[in-house]
């Protein structure tokens, strides 16, 4: 499947076959493109919770509103940032870089992220985002839909997956084997509306 035809099909889908599983030779090749999204600095930021355990998914759908993905689908991806992954190691980040590269990036990364914990969030949630996207199109290649989800209660999740404090979540995928369709586009705008060209009016 080409990008553009994946980006056409992707369709948020909350019906999925509660009986298929995906196999982790699938899972591991969509892990491993997920990994590969673009993160500020290269701090790799994102971080990614599988739950797998039943019970688990249960508690999870018991707070997200009853919606039914959370259990039925093939897979349940918690994506989290960690606000302090630019102060872990981070010339190991460019540790393959030419030595001139690191000796300029690294101590520009403390010097961007300390005392800035806006900045953090920030740079977490385009992470995530980046990531997230990389994911959903990633599995429509591979024969999978998907469902971004914030309709549930972060501080309640948290809790359940025991999130770190320095650790903030940004959403949730689901991703499975749809047996419905998405209702038709319900409202595209034109691209005139949305793209300006070097400022608004």
């Amino acid at each position: 499947m080409q990008v553009s035809e994946a980006v056409r099909a992707r369709r948020a889908i909350k019906w999925y076959d509660p009986d298929h599983q995906m196999p982790e030779e699938t899972f591991n090749k969509l892990m491993e493109h997920a990994i590969l999204s673009p993160t500020a600095f290269n701090i790799q930021n994102w971080r990614f919770v599988r739950v797998r355990d039943p019970q688990q998914r249960k508690a999870i759908r018991a707070v997200a509103w009853d919606q039914a993905q959370v259990t039925e689908a093939s897979e349940l991806l918690v994506l989290c940032f960690d606000n302090k992954a630019w102060e872990h190691e981070p010339q190991r980040y460019w540790k393959n870089a030419p030595q001139e590269v690191q000796d300029m990036l690294v101590p520009a990364i403390d010097g961007y992220y300390r005392g800035n914990p806006q900045v953090e969030r920030d740079e977490g949630m385009r992470s995530c985002g980046l990531a997230g996207q990389t994911i959903m199109l990633t599995a429509q290649e591979l024969g999978y839909q998907t469902c971004p989800m914030d309709g549930f209660d972060f501080e309640a999740v948290a809790k359940i997956i025991n999130l770190p404090e320095d650790h903030t979540i940004a959403f949730m995928i689901t991703i499975g084997k749809g047996i419905k369709d998405s209702w038709p586009r319900p409202g595209q705008l034109e691209l005139n509306e949305v793209m300006v060209t070097d400022r608004f009016a």
